[in-house]
């Protein structure tokens, strides 16, 4: 009885999935309710991950008492991200997005109540503890720009990406800016002023989550499997094309890594002291709060054009202007006056671009070079390097300015990130022509 419950269960699966293979109509009906339940998702999470960014390392300064130390938060909650991404990225491939990415968020969110409650009693390693569960939200944030790809043909791929990533905007640029409400909220409720915003990314983190649950049905990752193994032939011809094809497709993974591993370590590394250098210069929580709200608003609002860009004139090109991009905004915020709100806006701004630059441009080039089969589980694998070398950018950036300054940070990381140029010429140089295509 129960061998015929399964065959019947596996009997209705197969022909829900079959309904989706045999018409391209619902597949892009499909792709387009992903896109909305995913853009709700992420106006949440952004909000989520920005309220935390903002005060991480000022609680930090205000729990631990010294500057030299203020870039943990930043490393703890990226490294928590880095086993969250594998996680989220595993879980994906084996259950479908829903699940990893309901999962992150919740995570993420019950890493933020723990924030609180640490600032509450006032203990460092429970501090440490929530931070890396904390974490997961910021993880999850950046996997589920994957989630509109799975039904993208190549030439939609970075619009897709784009989609995700600016309507991530509308909660990052909130989040900073209700630093000092969620400040004044949590004194009315005995909590301390810059545990505040971690209330806010607890709420926001739980809520992107539900929303994944309850609406991201069927699940595209699923649906665009089955897609993909029903169009599969054993033909020697094809068999022979494909091992050719994915003997190219790892340097294009290498590639695309390199381009989202180097842009984030920059980024994390100059963003992450900005708000201490602010406080250095008598700047107070509320500019802090502008700053950081334009530096993010950089990082996703620019991303419709951004994905136009790359999908228009190509990956290689948008991952170079990365790299202008990214040392001029670190050659601004060290010559630049520290007491100009105007210069440290354009500097941060500048920054958030180019990483928007790279991230996009990096995640069209991976999703170019992994076949459905093995994508979700090496998204989650790259993803964890990404948050590997934010955590060490978050670590030394501390180091780096309480041994030398601010200037020295942001002129390293301007320079460093040129070395994106060479990578791109490298994976470019070798290739044959069906390679040159993809690019």
């Amino acid at each position: 009885m129960l061998q015929k419950d399964s065959g019947e269960a596996l009997t209705v699966q197969s022909a829900w999935l079959q309904s989706y293979i045999n018409s391209s109509e619902k597949q892009q009906q499909l792709y387009k309710r992903t896109l909305i339940v995913v853009v709700i998702s992420q106006i949440f999470g952004g909000a989520g991950l920005a309220a935390g960014i903002t005060v991480g390392a000022l609680l930090a300064q205000d729990m631990l008492g010294t500057d030299s130390v203020t870039g943990i938060p930043t490393a703890l909650f990226t490294l928590g991200s880095a086993g969250a991404a594998l996680f989220v990225g595993r879980l994906s491939q084996r259950f479908g997005r829903r699940s990893g990415l309901a999962a992150g968020f919740l995570a993420g969110g019950i890493g933020a109540i723990g924030v609180v409650t640490s600032a509450l009693t006032n203990s460092i390693l429970f501090l440490c503890v929530s931070l890396l569960i904390y974490g997961a939200g910021s993880a999850t944030n950046l996997q589920a720009r994957y989630a509109g790809t799975d039904l993208a043909n190549r030439a939609q791929r970075a619009k897709a990406i784009s989609i995700a990533m600016v309507s991530t905007t509308f909660g990052a640029v909130a989040g900073p800016n209700l630093v000092d409400v969620m400040g004044e909220f949590a004194v009315l409720v005995g909590i301390p002023t810059l545990a505040g915003p971690f209330i806010l990314a607890a709420a926001a983190y739980i809520l992107a989550g539900l929303v994944l649950l309850i609406f991201l049905r069927p699940d595209p990752f699923i649906v665009a499997k089955a897609i993909s193994d029903a169009g599969r032939t054993t033909s020697n011809s094809l068999l022979e094309e494909n091992s050719n094809l994915l003997s190219i497709n790892r340097r294009g993974i290498f590639a695309g890594a390199t381009v989202m591993v180097l842009t984030q370590f920059v980024m994390t590394a100059i963003m992450t002291m900005t708000p201490i250098h602010m406080g250095h210069h008598g700047h107070g929580l509320k500019e802090v709060g502008l700053v950081i709200g334009f530096h993010i608003g950089a990082m996703f609002l620019p991303s419709l054009v951004t994905g136009y860009l790359v999908d228009k004139i190509g990956r290689a090109v948008m991952a170079t202007a990365s790299a202008i991009t990214l040392l001029v905004s670190g050659i601004l915020a060290a010559m630049g006056p520290a007491d100009s709100i105007v210069v440290l806006i354009t500097a941060l701004a500048l920054l958030g671009l180019g990483w928007n630059f790279g991230l996009i441009s990096g995640t069209a080039i991976l999703i170019d070079a992994t076949p459905s089969s093995i994508r979700a589980k090496t998204q989650g694998s790259v993803d964890v390097l990404i948050a590997l070398s934010g955590a060490l950018g978050g670590v030394l950036s501390g180091m780096i300015v309480s041994g030398s300054s601010y200037s020295t940070l942001s002129l390293l990381g301007g320079v460093l990130s040129l070395l994106l140029i060479p990578v791109i010429i490298w994976s470019r140089g070798r290739k044959n022509k069906t390679y040159r295509r993809r690019w």
